[in-house]
């Protein structure tokens, strides 16, 4: 499951870098649960899709994952947590953030229904 779990991750985000809604909707249980910077939030379809496409200009490239670590406390739930680097094209800037996802199985299909972000602080 672990494995199955960490390549949707992955999945995810290389949707996101290259962005392609559809990928990422299709991972995507709505409504979802948003954490960030921004605060917390629950998004239905019309809303992420408004969101995605606002961050149009916002270009990301995955560096890489560290500690991805998982649970499966019944058939039908995964909770993951991780280390993701990421550099902002934009701004040419590498940022590590603490990921947490929770995914559901539903139909068959593994989908996320809530993640969180925070950005790492870096270490002087």
């Amino acid at each position: 499951m672990e494995t199955e779990i960490f390549n949707l991750e992955k999945k995810y985000w290389q949707g996101m870098e290259d962005h392609q809604y559809e990928t990422v909707k299709n991972l995507t249980h709505f409504p979802c649960i948003i954490a960030g910077r921004n605060g917390v939030q629950s998004v239905d379809e019309p809303s992420f899709k408004k969101m995605f496409e606002s961050g149009e200009g916002d270009k990301i490239k995955v560096l890489g994952y560290l500690d991805f670590i998982s649970q499966q406390p019944t058939q039908e739930t995964a909770v993951t947590a991780y280390i993701i680097e990421l550099l902002d094209t934009k701004e040419n800037k590498s940022v590590k953030c603490a990921c947490t996802s929770t995914w559901i199985k539903e139909n068959d299909r593994w989908l996320c229904m809530l993640h969180t972000e925070t950005e790492l602080s870096s270490k002087k």
